[in-house]
């Protein structure tokens, strides 16, 4: 028994060391031992095998917790139109003006802040544009309860269509993109530097030029954020992914839950 707890907790241990390397590598096979140490721990204190894996397995099914819980009583509005909005307090976003500085220390400008409220769910984004990449540059603050977390994003919307975005959205991402998506996504913990590098080798490697990318003022960036939120509730709508109520809001349908749920597996695969 003793044996079995020194093998169970250098496993844990190991495997909350190789979470915090800047690895993918790393990062997988230190998920992959947190679930082993689960199984050990529970296949020595009970013996069975059967039993460890399904302990381990478990993890796997966690999400569903929440899907059951705050998702599944999620409403929010059909249309969601951006208004403009004062910055959060520097409790609720203490880094904001930190991050500004970063992106226009890149030769972005700030454009505006704006954003909507539903009931207890809140949307804040901050603007920015640099007119000679055609880039527009967005801290996006998303709340609800107690729950907050910002991503940012860099987008070039292209003549076609197309909207080339890199971003660094933390979770897995509970809506279907619009097919004229097309995204690159960065580690969390990327500086806008570090994103706004990547994002102009991604325009490199699909040969997209400057020249390809629309150009646009501060009223048709908000206006085509808007249209992007529009179409994006439509498109899950018409998947399945979300259902209309009877009241005119949205909730996420069965399938939805399901869909949220095997975003979360591959995230767990990919990270």
């Amino acid at each position: 028994m003793l044996f079995g707890l020194f093998i169970t907790l250098g496993v844990a241990v190991l495997s909350v060391a190789l979470r915090t390397y800047d690895s993918s590598i790393s990062q997988k096979v230190g998920a992959f031992g947190i679930l082993t140490a689960t199984f050990l721990a529970i296949y020595y204190i009970t013996g069975s095998i059967v039993l460890g894996a399904v302990a381990a397995l478990s993890w796997l099914f966690l999400p569903w917790v929440e899907i059951l819980t705050r998702i599944r009583a999620l409403r929010l509005p059909k249309e969601k139109s951006l208004r403009p909005k004062n910055p959060p307090s520097a409790e609720i976003f203490p880094t904001l003006d930190e991050i500004s500085v970063q992106i226009e220390s890149e030769g972005f400008l700030h454009v505006s802040d704006a954003g909507w409220d539903w009931a207890d769910y809140k949307q804040f984004f901050r603007l920015f544009y640099k007119e000679g990449d055609r880039a527009q540059a967005t801290i996006c603050l998303n709340e609800q309860n107690d729950l907050s977390f910002y991503y940012l994003r860099i987008s070039s919307r292209a003549q076609d269509g197309t909207i080339w975005t890199t971003w660094n959205y933390p979770l897995s991402y509970g809506l279907k993109l619009t097919p004229h998506f097309r995204i690159n996504r960065q580690r969390p913990d990327h500086s806008f530097w570090q994103l706004y590098q990547s994002h102009k080798q991604f325009l490199r490697d699909n040969a997209v030029e400057t020249s390809l990318i629309t150009p646009l003022d501060e009223d048709r960036i908000q206006e085509e954020i808007e249209n992007d939120l529009r179409d994006q509730i439509a498109h899950n709508i018409e998947q399945g992914v979300l259902t209309q109520t009877d009241g005119g809001e949205i909730k996420y349908s069965w399938r939805g839950m399901f869909y949220l749920w095997c975003q979360f597996l591959l995230d767990l695969v990919r990270m």
